[in-house]
């Protein structure tokens, strides 16, 4: 049995969509399992079996991994982030689980400037401590998570942001969740760390140009100060204080560090990762 930690999320949500896809039963943890059965399709709800599962609730984990084999591992960027994750390992491991695919990030390292990242080393390292095969995906930057931009374009027609001409890569979580089935029913993946990103890395002058076009009218992209941009996440957008400080680390993090796409998707799937400007396209009623 294969169990999925963060099934709500963006990535647990396709990795459950790609299981089913190839027929493959799993167990979808969460702390509503209701609420996730009524999303299922009628396609993939005969072969997703939702569990009741906090990560505040030992408990409840060792439930939930009774049975299970292996275990997909992701959970939402916070304070609590690692204290979570470590305690899911370490439960895990306990119950019998062979086989951990976790989504990471692509500056985990223990110096790293993103304090996220930072936190996503020392999780890495528990795994491969622990003794279960570990398998680590590395993602950029979510295409979901532009999403979050199409109020401020369809209110006033504008992107915030510190990038300058700052290259940033994308990829869909789409691909994120085929890859994460690949790695957990194709034993040679299994075991590896995969840095994954889309066909080509944009700067936001180029992002907003492809934003526009799609959308068949102008959007700008307003470059701030760090500490002006700071500002604006927290009174404009809502973002706590920490989510806030975040997003200002990981712009400043590809500035420092010059991003550029890898053929990691294509090579493990077989095919040309989703393009932005798909997957824009997908979505363009909201950003109007």
């Amino acid at each position: 049995m294969i169990a999925i930690m963060g099934a709500s999320g963006a990535t647990g949500g396709a990795l459950l969509q790609s299981l089913a896809a190839l027929g493959v039963p799993s167990r979808a943890l969460s702390r509503d399992p209701d609420r996730l059965k009524a999303g299922l399709t009628y396609r993939t709800r005969p072969l997703v079996e939702p569990v009741a599962a906090d990560a505040d609730d030992p408990d409840s984990l060792r439930t939930a991994f009774q049975g299970v084999q292996q275990l997909f591992l992701t959970m939402a960027n916070g304070p609590q982030q690692v204290e979570h994750e470590l305690r899911a390992v370490d439960l895990a491991v306990r119950s019998g689980v062979e086989h951990i695919v976790k989504i990471s990030a692509p500056a985990a390292e223990p110096d790293s400037p993103v304090a996220i990242s930072r936190g996503h080393h020392r999780v890495e390292e528990h795994l491969r401590a622990s003794g279960v095969t570990a398998t680590v995906l590395r993602p950029y930057a979510f295409m979901q998570r532009l999403l979050l931009l199409a109020p401020g374009i369809a209110g006033a027609g504008f992107v915030h942001g510190t990038l300058g001409e700052a290259r940033c890569n994308y990829v869909d979580c789409r691909d994120i969740g085929e890859v994460a089935a690949a790695a957990l029913t194709r034993p040679g993946i299994a075991g590896g760390t995969y840095h994954l990103t889309g066909d080509r890395a944009y700067n936001h002058p180029e992002l907003v140009a492809l934003i526009g076009a799609v959308l068949g009218r102008p959007v700008r992209y307003v470059d701030l100060e760090p500490a002006e941009l700071h500002a604006h996440l927290v009174r404009f957008a809502g973002m706590p204080d920490w989510l806030a400080t975040h997003v200002l680390e990981i712009q400043r993090l590809a500035a420092d560090r010059p991003e550029r796409p890898d053929d990691t998707v294509a090579r493990l799937l077989g095919r040309p990762p989703r393009t932005l400007e798909a997957f824009l396209g997908e979505h363009r009623e909201l950003f109007n």
